[in-house]
């Protein structure tokens, strides 16, 4: 009796080729063949009965280690497995004994940024962390070059939109806020994330970002883990990252109301 058939982006997660995700974009461009012939989204195969090939190279059904890590990443590297531009990736920081693992990123930050990065090798957990559908609350530390001031908190959660896309974040608050109530560090939350969005969103605004670090994912934090280097995540660690504890009312803060959607500022007076 052969094996039940599954869908053929789970098949090249579970391979270790790349995420679900990068799987649907591979499939997409063709790059992903079927028995001999160009394979569509949704497609099913049959472990050893179909024959898959990416990129004109076969794959074949690989029983890896499922392995999560949260690593501290400094600015400079890339989080991509394979960048001709950069060299220098988040990937780099993997100990040598790791390095027969194929580890995704669940969760990108840019080569300017910092902080809290999840690699693992489980594409189911990797695909159920950047999926649209999964709130995933993740927490940044943003310094600015110039105050920001309370007034405007709102348009970050309002957002704004630059070639057709909507830039916003769902929580924002100064930091250390001066009596004028404005402030160069800010907290940002966010559960989506587009490509360098928040610098983007800062930018336009006219605001220039000096640092940007992710300290938090989830329930996940990033203290404790030094500069460069990683921990192995427990499974009760890989649970936290799909909850998001209350976060304590800052002085100065906007935040999105549930019901109705509607943007509410915090002053100083109100807390």
């Amino acid at each position: 009796m052969s094996a039940e058939p599954i869908r053929l982006q789970k098949f090249l997660a579970e391979a270790g080729v790349c995420s679900r995700r990068a799987a649907e974009a591979l499939i997409a461009q063709q790059e992903v063949w079927v028995n001999g012939q160009a394979a569509t989204l949704g497609q099913k195969v049959t472990l050893g009965v179909d024959k898959i090939t990416v990129s004109g190279k076969p794959v074949r059904p690989v029983a890896q280690e499922l392995m999560t890590l949260a690593v501290h990443k400094p600015r400079g590297l890339v989080c991509s497995n394979d960048d001709p531009h950069n060299p220098e990736t988040v990937f780099s920081m993997l100990p040598r004994e790791l390095s027969h693992l194929r580890f995704f990123c669940a969760g990108r930050l840019d080569k300017d940024s910092e902080g809290l990065v999840i690699l693992t090798t489980d594409g189911e957990l990797a695909h159920r962390l950047m999926h649209p559908s999964t709130v995933v609350v993740k927490r940044y530390l943003v310094v600015l070059k110039q105050p920001f001031p309370s007034a405007r908190l709102p348009l970050l959660i309002k957002g704004i939109v630059i070639e057709g896309e909507r830039l916003k974040v769902e929580r924002a608050a100064l930091v250390n806020a001066g009596v004028g109530g404005t402030a160069p560090n800010l907290d940002v939350h966010m559960h989506h994330g587009k490509k360098r969005e928040i610098r983007l969103l800062f930018t336009t605004l006219g605001y220039d970002v000096k640092r940007l670090k992710r300290y938090q994912i989830g329930a996940l934090q990033l203290k404790g883990i030094p500069m460069g280097a990683g921990k192995k995540l427990s499974s009760r660690d890989i649970g936290m990252l799909f909850h998001s504890p209350a976060t304590p009312k800052a002085p100065f803060q906007a935040t999105l109301n549930k019901s109705p959607r509607t943007v509410k500022l915090v002053s100083i007076d109100e807390a």
